[in-house]
């Protein structure tokens, strides 16, 4: 429960134990709406730019389309458009927060009559409901293909737009998340996982993404770099500083061993 003892009214959608879209997500996708600008959204929030745009490119990512489309300009001001999806991704998700009010009012007087000598009280366990990953890459797609071996499985997620991404797992964590072709499916993956290498390479067996470097910052050890790929998706690396990494507006291809791919389901 919150610190004052009473359940707040924010909303924060989840599937699958993923934090999915909160309010201050939705303000963020309303400002830019508003302002025309991920910078001038951001700066009215009081967010970094690259906070922000990582808000942005987060979002995208996990819906079946774009909500925000933007054009270059970066930190200096480029425009920034609301897509269809994103405006009623807005609607549904203030008309929900309408609605959980009252339920939350309802939940409290339940939570509170929970047994004292517990040794955890339903409030604490309601609100360790919630699941957060550190995978920075957060990609939803459609199982397109299940390949079944004597212990693991290979399947093949379809991001859109003719991007795939293959993901090996045990057929025991197949049959508990319940993967059949067709299904919506999560891919996560670390962005240390992530390789960047010229359009050139080539690497048997691990999955190869093509796209352009749209952000890189820099720092003394290592550059988080994110690359565009098709359908609004957007894949972070990280990279060492030696390696030097490609330039913003850059071609470059990341390389992920399928391994290292792990998937949730909604």
């Amino acid at each position: 429960m919150s610190v004052d003892g009473d359940l707040s009214a924010s909303l924060i959608l989840r599937r699958g134990g993923l934090a999915r879209v909160g309010l201050e997500r939705i303000a963020l996708i309303e400002a830019i709406g508003s302002l025309g600008s991920i910078s001038a959204a951001a700066k009215q929030l009081g967010l970094s730019y690259k906070g922000a745009w990582d808000g942005v490119q987060a979002l995208n990512n996990l819906f079946d389309a774009p909500l925000v489309v933007a054009s270059a300009g970066g930190r200096t001001g480029g425009a920034a458009t609301v897509t269809p999806r994103g405006l009623a991704v807005i609607r549904a998700f203030r008309e929900v927060e309408r609605e959980i009010g009252a339920a939350l009012s309802r939940l409290e007087a339940g939570l509170a009559a929970s047994d004292p000598g517990a040794d955890q009280g339903l409030g604490d366990l309601f609100w360790s409901l919630g699941l957060r990953t550190s995978a920075r890459n957060a990609l939803r797609g459609t199982v397109a293909a299940i390949e079944d071996g004597a212990v693991t499985a290979r399947v093949t997620i379809d991001l859109g737009d003719a991007v795939e991404i293959v993901s090996i797992i045990t057929r025991r964590s197949r049959d508990e998340l319940g993967l059949t072709v067709g299904k919506p499916a999560i891919a996560l993956i670390k962005s240390s996982f992530v390789v960047l290498a010229g359009e050139d390479s080539v690497e048997d067996g691990a999955n190869r993404l093509i796209g352009t470097v749209v952000d890189r910052e820099d720092g003394r050890e290592v550059s988080e770099v994110s690359l565009s790929l098709s359908a609004g998706k957007t894949l972070v690396a990280t990279v060492p500083a030696s390696a030097t990494p490609p330039a913003v507006g850059h071609r470059a291809v990341a390389t992920i061993a399928p391994s290292n791919v792990i998937l949730a389901v909604e």
